[in-house]
């Protein structure tokens, strides 16, 4: 390998143990910021159950009440 191959490596190995230290630091029991709910390990996943995209001009026409109905899902 190049140096410049081998420095990436290391780059990338470094990075990778700062993540996977980080990463017990956050999932581990005793964490405060766990505990205070400022940091979740299950977050909610969007879904989007509109069969059609409305357009600009169906947009403009609809009511506050029906834009928050379509971006719930009702």
């Amino acid at each position: 390998m190049s140096d410049t191959q081998e420095e990436m490596l290391g780059v990338l190995k470094a990075l990778v143990e700062r993540i996977q230290s980080l990463e017990k630091t956050v999932y581990h029991q005793d964490n405060l910021l766990m505990k205070s709910g400022f940091v979740v390990a299950q977050t909610p996943v969007p879904s989007m159950n509109a069969s059609t995209m409305p357009t600009d001009d169906m947009i403009h026409k609809m009511s506050w009440d029906d834009i928050e109905k379509f971006v719930n899902g009702r």
